[in-house]
């Protein structure tokens, strides 16, 4: 791990290209002062410099990236340096065309693009250390440089033969023997037996596409490799002579990485944020940022920086549509109250050609500093400045959804009772925004996070079970925890090979329950699910459920809701267990949103899970995070109308309107100081 610096200041700036620009000096000169005046404080400088840091092989031109980085200190604004491995110079594809990716029909793309290169390719690794090694020497030790940034929004992969070749390696050292293999993948179906390693392929359309271990495989392996490659430019800018802690910027809900593997590897996780606002009302997209804000925060636990944000307007959806007055704050200050110790765009100065041109920017075409997005970004940074002492204090949870990025690729690749979608996601968020409404800080875990801190566990369609981690279930439950189990759980183990005996599979003591069959609705189908009477919950109302409908018997757990239609009218819909010192409930369909309000408003009252307001209104949110002195409440309004948020005693207000109505967009920072 690289060494560890504490800013002491939240990092307001971005994505700064100013090799765009060095034909035109005095534009440089005036970004420094615009910057400064919107409170400007950090820059991400080299992500995609390859070709002018090197634009013949062997020929290496730091000077203007050396300058550009004195002259930002010299005024205060400190430097996160990347590795320009993202996007490869021309020349290095012309002499090296091993260098480029081949998709998965076998076919190497041509050079363009982002991410077009192979993490396998020992020219390409060879060509990176070298540059990373230089630029470690040249400016890894600068005073101004304060972060390394590798690479840029890791992604997509490569099936050429040298990446076949570790493919078939890895595997060979996951199973060491190829029946090992053969009975893991359950090959003897189809008649698509291995007889060695050799002969493994990675998946492919015009190949082997349904062998569904494979596939698992290779996405744990695409991974890997991608992990190895960071390892690689870690290590070239140590041999450089930096110690400085390195991050790269990950992305939204991104299918294509297992990110929790990269706990160890980043010193500090960062990502790239570009909701939708206004697409849908406001407290609905807040919802899904945030889960994704608590998402890359628990995969380290400990604050992440937000590494890039649009300042208005993005280019590359279907619709691009501008920020709202007041948004940009509010989606600043949401990063921050969920963790962020940052708040960066994309992009600083607006690039006169080519496919970002009309992307947001800080300073855009016109080139002034009068813009209403302009003026909004220094109001950002005014607000950081205001809250700083917030920076680097932490948040932590008493309750956590389980969203493993394994069981996601494993449910999307089922073949199963509903192959349009089994609104896995979805599931998960609203267990998330059941708990994020009642006004609780909300962990988003995978299998490999312990378990302890929690009081109440939400593992909604836990498929796949990876080795022990029933075990953890089990034995959190015995503790003290309420978990909440859902249909489709533990049915397969690491490998995607179904569970013998009954599910879910280990844990049908602890459930009380055995499930037996599960039922796909067609879109516009539903049931309905009726409380029992004196349910201990005390559950009144009946709810919808739709998609899947679960039929299970029960052992001896207590039913808490029926079945209200279909041939399994009167079959459990909600079950609970007490187990040990602690309790299950039992999802078994897919029900609608007011069910988990209701649901988890009971269940956390029950296990003792308290929000610091005594009542959170609709569309508002509230996160707290801390450090040894005090304690920051962040309350935030996503509502479309004016909410009246009481300010609890013993806390003051730090930030925002002192009065108790919070207008929409608002937000406020109340701040409680620590007994020491």
């Amino acid at each position: 791990m690289g060494k560890q610096i504490k800013y002491g200041r939240f990092l307001h700036g971005g994505d700064y290209n100013p090799e765009q620009w060095l034909d035109n000096p005095e534009i440089l000169k005036k970004d420094i002062e615009y910057f400064k005046k919107a409170h400007i404080n950090t820059v991400s400088l080299g992500i995609f410099s390859w070709a002018v840091l090197e634009p013949k092989e062997g020929e290496y031109h730091f000077e203007w990236l050396e300058e550009v980085v004195q002259n930002l200190y010299k005024e205060g604004i400190s430097t996160i340096l990347a590795t320009p491995s993202g996007a490869r110079p021309k020349w290095l594809a012309d002499k090296y065309p091993e260098v480029l990716r081949v998709n998965e029909n076998r076919e190497r793309n041509l050079f363009g693009g982002r991410h077009n290169h192979c993490y396998t390719s020992p020219i390409y690794r060879e060509k990176i250390i070298k540059l990373d090694q230089m630029l470690s020497a040249r400016l890894g030790k600068h005073p101004g440089v304060i972060l390394w940034h590798i690479s840029n929004e890791f992604g997509g992969e490569c099936h050429c033969p040298l990446c076949q070749e570790k493919f078939r390696e890895w595997l060979e050292a996951k199973y060491e023997t190829i029946e090992n293999l053969n009975d893991r993948w359950c090959t003897t179906f189809w008649s698509h037996k291995y007889g060695s390693f050799s002969e493994i392929e990675s998946p492919s359309p015009r190949g082997e596409n349904a062998l569904h271990a494979l596939t698992l495989d290779w996405k744990r392996f695409v991974t890997d490799r991608t992990i190895d490659f960071i390892r690689t430019e870690e290590k070239a800018i140590r041999e450089g002579g930096s110690d400085l802690p390195i991050t790269a910027n990950l992305m939204y809900d991104y299918e294509g990485l297992d990110y929790k593997k990269m706990k160890d590897v980043l010193d500090i996780v960062s990502w790239d944020n570009y909701p939708s606002w206004h697409k849908k009302e406001e407290k609905i997209t807040a919802v899904d940022v945030g889960m994704q804000h608590d998402l890359m925060r628990s995969i380290k636990k400990a604050p992440f920086l937000l590494m890039e944000s649009c300042p208005s307007a993005t280019n590359w959806k279907p619709i691009n549509k501008l920020k709202k007055p007041g948004m940009l704050l509010a989606s600043s200050l949401q990063a921050v109250a969920h963790g962020a110790d940052s708040v960066l765009y994309f992009q600083m100065r607006q690039s006169r050609g080519a496919s970002e041109k009309f992307h947001g920017a800080v300073i855009d075409h016109y080139g002034g500093c009068d813009t209403r997005v302009f003026c909004e970004v220094t109001e950002v940074g005014e607000a950081l400045e205001q809250i700083q002492e917030t920076v680097g204090s932490v948040m932590h949870a008493q309750t956590a959804v389980l969203y493993d990025r394994e069981n996601d690729w494993v449910i999307k690749d089922i073949q199963g009772p509903r192959n349009e979608d089994m609104h896995y996601k979805e599931c998960v968020q609203k267990q998330y925004q059941s708990l994020r409404e009642l006004g609780l800080n909300v962990d988003v875990i995978a299998m490999e996070h312990e378990l302890d801190d929690y009081k109440v566990l939400a593992a909604p369609m836990a498929y796949l079970m990876k080795d022990g981690y029933e075990d953890r279930l089990r034995k959190y439950v015995e503790a003290g925890g309420t978990l909440v189990m859902t249909y489709w759980s533990d049915m397969v183990d690491e490998t995607d090979r179904c569970f013998l005996g009954g599910t879910p599979h280990a844990l049908m003591d602890v459930c009380g329950i055995r499930t037996e069959e599960i039922d796909a609705l067609y879109d516009w189908e539903e049931n309905f699910a009726i409380p029992d009477q004196d349910n201990h919950l005390g559950i009144r109302n009946s709810y919808r459920c739709k998609n899947l409908c679960e039929l299970v018997r029960v052992s001896d757990a207590e039913v808490l809701m029926r079945y209200g239609e279909d041939f399994y009218q009167g079959y459990p819909v909600l079950t609970h267990h007490a187990y040990g010192k602690g309790h299950v409930y039992y999802v078994c369909a897919d029900m609608e949103p007011d069910f988990y309000r209701d649901f988890y408003t009971r269940i956390t009252k029950e296990a003792g899970v308290k929000s610091v307001l005594e009542f959170v209104p609709e569309g508002v949110s509230v996160t707290v995070r801390e450090n040894e002195t005090a304690e920051y409440v962040f309350i935030q309004n996503y509502a479309r109308e004016a909410q009246a948020v009481a300010t609890p005693n013993g806390y003051e207000v730090l930030y925002g309107a002192q009065g108790e109505i919070l207008q929409p967009l608002q937000t406020k920072v109340l701040k409680k100081a620590k007994e020491i």
